[in-house]
């Protein structure tokens, strides 16, 4: 029997989070998004990991700032996407929407998640019941539109929605306190949300991440997910619109917030 991956949720600069993935019976170590080496570094010393392979989700700053000296410590293969490879650092292995690759005996699907950013990927593992999702679904949020459309980012959206409800969602930020005061805003009567909130206040006073979460808490609460819903249309004054519309309302009212 196979030992199951041990995946390291690991807080980064002010508020990003990277993730170390570990295979105890082969001892190799994966990263997704490398926002500053230091403490990538540390964590890695501190549990004497090497590290094979950087997996990386979209081109902002503080998801590969980490890259160079981390290149130059260990010498891992880089993986990014291909439609983003010119804002990159020099990719090892470009994969695009539909590819599948190995990491750490793996089976790893790559999703487009185009919207905070045209070429963003998100990273499936489905025998782990894992996606590393960054700036395109958040721990009940989703990042703003730097690059793409509302329409578009609600076409990615939907694809990570797909995925089983038993799925962990690894996000790039720890952005869930206020998302979760937004939400509130949008559905107020959603009883599973009330709950949610209270328990991301006691995470956080006693300063424990919030993320990752589960996709199908995600689906219950997480209003940039349920633009569709006839409730939530309603419940913002859009009953009969489009949920691309809807989606388009809310993050118009999100980045206002």
């Amino acid at each position: 029997m196979t030992m199951p991956l041990e995946i390291v949720t690991l807080p980064c600069l002010s508020d990003n989070y990277a993730f170390l993935l570990h295979n105890a019976e082969t001892g190799h170590t994966a990263l997704v998004d490398a926002p500053e080496a230091a403490a990538i570094r540390a964590e890695l010393d501190r549990r004497g990991w090497g590290l094979d392979q950087i997996l990386l989700t979209h081109h902002h700053w503080d998801h590969i700032d980490g890259v160079a000296e981390l290149q130059a410590a260990y010498d891992p293969q880089i993986v990014g996407a291909k439609a983003d490879a010119h804002r990159l650092p020099d990719l090892d292995l470009a994969v695009a929407e539909g590819d599948s690759f190995t990491c750490l005996g793996e089976d790893v699907r790559v999703l487009d998640v185009s919207g905070h950013t045209i070429g963003h990927i998100a990273f499936h593992i489905p025998d782990a019941a894992a996606v590393f999702t960054a700036d395109s679904l958040m721990a009940l949020g989703s990042g703003r539109l730097f690059e793409g459309s509302p329409e578009q980012m609600w076409q990615s959206l939907q694809k990570l929605a797909a995925l089983p409800g038993d799925t962990t969602v690894y996000s790039g930020h720890e952005y869930t306190q206020s998302n979760a005061r937004f939400a509130l805003t949008i559905e107020p009567d959603n009883a599973a949300l009330q709950r949610r909130c209270k328990a991301i206040d006691a995470a956080r006073a006693d300063d424990l991440p919030t993320v990752p979460s589960q996709l199908q808490d995600e689906l219950d609460t997480n209003p940039f997910l349920r633009a569709h819903l006839d409730s939530l249309k309603q419940a913002i004054g859009m009953a009969g619109a489009s949920a691309a519309e809807v989606f388009a309302e809310i993050r118009a009212r999100k980045d206002k917030f």
